[in-house]
């Protein structure tokens, strides 16, 4: 046994090395709340330290955790504090956390099942729960991925699978060339991420065939194209600036007519499907064919949690299947099946463990909670002069001053303040601020403070813009 060895049985038996990680963990849970949202300059020069050479000997345990909690703590943005508005990132509920702690240590491969029953059980068990809280169609499956951008790749490439195979030309076995030209059709305000994935499956983004959107960036039905089984839609369950919905019921039922396959983008609005308060927003999206969803935002699980929903199964599992004389198939769940990846982590413990904590009532609570808070948000902003562009309807916000110059001068005053944090966007060619309320962690006394650190900016801006 080499002297590294024995040190680190050593480790794994007295574990004084845990012991100082989690009172590290546990003394940063209590001082995020209080800490800047951003880092300030000196946290950000402080990172310098990191910039070494790899060190040619074994480094000692403790003095590497200390010089995480020290410098590391200190620079992080505090996204599970409750002023954090920005990019939809979600907080962490408390029994994630330590669902995801305890998942560390198991350290699971949740490839198959055989590298992991308990995994494999998980991931079935959340599969089965969301089809019930989103009211999916029951043969749906799921495969559980770093986040949307994975997700939609995946669904395009079901899609993608299904809508050549409607041709007699099968994707795996004879490839793009000279295969039959698919449409993918996309409203102009879809997130960059399902054109990235379009762009990586060969679409090629110069094909995409680009749809009108009304001001809240919802797909104009009027405006859908004539449509035929050689077509991909996709729409938004929640736009990433205005939260808008798309018209699921009408573009839904024209694209099946039509033999269109929909997949919807629903990476932190499908959740609003758990609320009977949001039927009208997500009437008609059991009748797509895949979905995307992310529970590291709106569902506040660690990150990262994404997840692809089809309800075609052979069409996922034939677009994301990988073989090997090596890999072992049980009867049980083989999850990779449903994903791109081969290796990956357990994620679906904390899904499963956010699940059963919240239950269905939980879940839509949380979610009306969000909304609450955003529509609460946009009226207190309203009052002190800030224009509000959206209809809020879900959980963004975004809001403007009287010219570019001033909103983007507010939004860096806002930024550099550490009171919170926020985006900019462009909305309609308009500089915007953007305002995501996705933590559970967020109060009223949380938006409340929020508001004066944007008055104040406003004002602060005013002198110089």
């Amino acid at each position: 046994m080499t002297a590294l060895q024995q040190q680190m049985f050593e480790q794994l038996s007295n574990k004084a090395l845990f012991k100082q990680a989690q009172d590290h963990a546990l003394s940063y849970l209590d001082e995020v709340q209080a800490q800047r949202v951003f880092p300030n300059s000196q946290a950000l020069t402080n990172l310098s330290v990191f910039d070494e050479d790899l060190p040619a000997q074994s480094f000692k345990a403790d003095e590497i955790l200390e010089l995480l909690h020290t410098v590391g703590s200190k620079a992080t943005v505090a996204q599970n504090a409750g002023r954090y508005f920005g990019f939809v990132n979600g907080g962490a509920l408390p029994i994630t956390l330590a669902a995801s702690w305890l998942a560390s240590v198991w350290d699971q491969n949740a490839a198959l099942y055989v590298m992991s029953p308990v995994a494999a059980k998980l991931e079935q068990v959340c599969e089965r729960w969301l089809v019930q809280l989103l009211g999916l169609p029951q043969h749906t499956v799921a495969g559980f991925v770093s986040g949307t951008s994975t997700a939609t790749f995946a669904g395009l490439a079901a899609a993608r699978y299904r809508q050549l195979k409607k041709h007699n030309w099968d994707i795996n076995q004879q490839g793009l060339f000279d295969a039959p030209k698919l449409r993918l059709i996309l409203g102009k305000q879809t997130h960059g991420t399902v054109v990235k994935g379009a762009a990586l499956l060969g679409f090629g983004q110069l094909n995409i065939e680009w749809v009108e959107c009304d001001k809240q960036g919802r797909m104009l039905v009027d405006q859908l194209p004539i449509l035929d089984d050689r077509c991909i839609v996709v729409l938004q369950a929640a736009n990433v600036n205005s939260g808008a919905f798309d018209d699921f019921s009408r573009l839904c039922n024209q694209a099946k007519q039509d033999g269109a396959w929909v997949h919807i983008d629903g990476a932190f609005g499908l959740w609003a499907a758990a609320s009977s308060q949001f039927a009208g927003l997500c009437s008609g999206i059991e009748l797509a064919d895949s979905w995307s969803v992310d529970a590291h935002k709106t569902l506040n699980t660690p990150y990262d949690c994404g997840v692809i929903l089809c309800q075609d199964a052979e069409a996922l599992t034939a677009a994301l299947q990988q073989k090997g004389s090596y890999i072992q198939f049980s009867e049980q769940r083989d999850s990779s099946v449903y994903t791109p990846e081969m290796s990956r982590r357990a994620r679906g413990i904390e899904l499963w463990a956010a699940l059963k904590f919240l239950g269905q009532q939980g879940v839509a609570t949380l979610v009306e909670q969000l909304h609450g808070h955003a529509q609460y948000f946009a009226q207190q902003l309203s009052q002190y002069g800030f224009t509000v562009l959206n209809e809020v309807v879900f959980n963004q916000v975004i809001v403007c001053c009287e010219t570019n110059a001033l909103t983007e001068q507010t939004l860096k005053l806002i930024q550099a303040s550490g009171e919170c944090w926020c985006g900019g966007s462009l909305w309609f060619d308009q500089s915007v601020i953007r305002i995501s309320v996705c933590s559970w962690l967020t109060t009223q006394a949380d938006i409340d403070r929020a508001i004066v650190s944007f008055v104040q900016a406003k004002n602060q801006a005013l002198t110089t813009v």
